[in-house]
C-alpha cells in the first residue's frame, strides 16, 4: 500500500521532533547547584544539580531523571587586577552552573588560549560554579537599601560602605584585629571605650619608650603612673622648703 506525501510529511516532521528533543535534552547552559564539598587547594568543588534532567525514550517519551554529581567543578570567585574576594564555601551552599560552549580541559589545566581536547559542547563535564544564587528556602534577609555591606548571612558582622554619607562602617561582635607593621590616621581619631596599650614601635621599645606623643596633651580627669595619680590632686612626700627637690609622687 503507498504511502501518502501526507503521511511521509508526518513522519519526517516526527523523525525531526525526535531530534530534536534529543539534542535539546542534553544541551546544558546553566542551573542551579549545590555544593557537596570543597578544595580550597585546587579551587574546585562536587556539585548536585538541583534541576532533575529529563531521558527520551525510543518511543519519544520523556521521564525525569536526577543528574549525577559533578567532579572537579572550578568554582568563580570575583576576582582582577591581582585582588580576589573569596568566601568560606561550604556543603550545602547553592551555586549557579555555567556549561562551557566547548571542552575546558587544557584551559583549565594550562590557562592561556587552548585547543578543545574533545569535540563535546554544552557537556555536564565543563562547569564552573558560581557561589550565591539563593533559593526562597536559603535567602538571607535585612540586605540594605541604602549601603554595600561585605556581611555574615545572619547580618551580625559587616562591613558597609555609604555613598550618601561617605562613611565606612565596621561591625563586629567578636572583635576587631590588625595586623600592620605601621598604621596612619590623617585626621582625629575619638575612642569611646577603654584604649589598652601593650608597647611602641620596635625602635621605640629597645630605647625603653613606648610612646611618643608630638603637641600638647589635654586630660580631662585623673592620671596615673605606675599605679601613682600624677594629676593636680596629688602630694609629693618629703617635702621641705628651700631649693631642694620635692620627693616622690605618694
Amino acid at each position: 500500500m503507498p504511502v501518502s506525501p501526507r503521511a511521509q510529511d508526518g513522519s519526517e516532521q516526527h523523525a525531526f521532533d525526535a531530534q530534536k528533543l534529543s539534542i535539546f535534552t542534553g544541551l546544558r547552559v546553566a542551573m542551579p547547584g549545590i555544593i557537596q564539598s570543597f578544595d580550597p587547594i585546587t579551587v574546585t568543588c562536587t556539585v548536585q544539580p538541583a534541576i532533575y534532567g529529563q531521558k527520551v525514550g525510543d518511543d519519544g517519551s520523556t521521564a525525569s531523571e536526577a543528574i549525577p554529581i559533578l567532579p572537579d567543578v572550578p568554582v568563580v570567585f570575583p576576582r582582577g587586577g591581582g585582588c580576589t574576594l573569596t568566601f568560606p564555601v561550604k556543603p550545602g551552599d547553592e551555586c549557579l552552573l555555567v556549561f562551557s560552549d566547548r571542552c575546558i580541559d587544557f584551559w583549565w589545566q594550562n590557562g592561556g588560549v587552548q585547543e578543545a581536547v574533545d569535540p563535546r559542547q554544552h557537556d555536564l563535564s565543563d562547569a564552573f560554579a558560581i557561589i550565591g544564587p539563593q533559593s526562597q528556602a536559603r535567602k538571607i534577609s535585612g540586605i540594605s537599601t541604602t549601603a554595600a555591606q561585605f556581611r555574615s548571612d545572619d547580618g551580625s558582622t559587616y562591613f558597609e560602605i555609604n555613598p550618601d554619607t561617605k562613611k565606612i562602617k565596621l561591625v563586629a561582635p567578636g572583635g576587631f584585629d590588625v595586623i600592620s607593621p605601621e598604621s596612619t590616621f590623617s585626621a582625629k581619631v575619638t575612642i569611646t571605650g577603654l584604649l589598652t596599650w601593650m608597647g611602641g614601635m620596635v625602635g621605640s621599645l629597645a630605647s625603653g619608650t613606648a610612646a611618643k606623643i608630638t603637641g600638647a596633651i589635654e586630660f580631662f580627669g585623673t592620671l596615673k603612673s605606675n599605679g601613682k595619680d600624677i594629676s593636680d590632686q596629688h602630694t609629693h612626700s618629703g617635702v621641705q622648703s628651700g631649693s631642694s627637690n620635692s620627693g616622690k609622687v605618694n
